[in-house]
């Protein structure tokens, strides 16, 4: 499929043109932020630790200035409440990372715990067709991780985070760069 000959261009397409560049650009560092990830496990988990130790203290300090905005008593109550707990909660993670990294590790092993249980379940009521089965594979490949991650745990609060951040940015950006790359061959720039 090339372009179309003789037409003028929408600005659609002249906006998509103009940020292939920008794709690309952000395709590659993704993948090179994976890298490192991957490479550096540990690091990454604590940095991704620290960055929602913060996100939870902002959160903290919108809910803060929400409940200056309310009107009622048991809803100013309820606002500063959540605002503290999630400064709490973010400055546990900011002051104490490596044990945020455990917890965060933690979490996620009950994550894929109760994914896995959920897809299984899920397989079973659908009774079982033809692409059905990719959610019992998904399922036991949950329930295997969730394993994986409990019975090292502790020590698996080392590489999990950082290793499935890793894998995750690596991957998006692998399916940005082939996206943008088939969008520029369609529209033949």
């Amino acid at each position: 499929m090339g372009s179309i000959p003789n037409a003028d261009p929408t600005p659609l397409v002249t906006g998509v043109r103009h940020a292939f560049g920008w794709s690309i650009a952000m395709a590659i560092l993704l993948v090179l932020a994976g890298m490192v990830a991957l490479l550096m496990p540990f690091v990454s988990g604590v940095a991704l630790t620290l960055m929602i130790g913060w996100f939870f203290c902002v959160a903290g300090i919108f809910h803060f200035l929400f409940a200056w905005k309310i009107h009622f008593t048991s809803g100013i109550f309820w606002e500063l409440l959540i605002g503290f707990l999630y400064v709490f909660a973010g400055m546990y993670l900011i002051f104490h990372p490596i044990a945020g990294l455990a917890s965060l590790t933690l979490f996620l092993a009950a994550y894929f715990l109760f994914k896995g249980i959920v897809e299984v379940i899920h397989f079973f009521r659908l009774q079982p067709r033809h692409g059905s089965w990719w959610l019992l594979f998904d399922g036991i490949v949950s329930l295997v991780l969730a394993v994986m991650i409990w019975k090292a745990w502790p020590f698996s609060a080392v590489w999990v985070v950082g290793t499935l951040v890793g894998i995750s940015l690596l991957f998006t950006g692998f399916s940005r760069l082939m996206l943008t790359l088939t969008a520029k061959r369609i529209l033949a720039v």
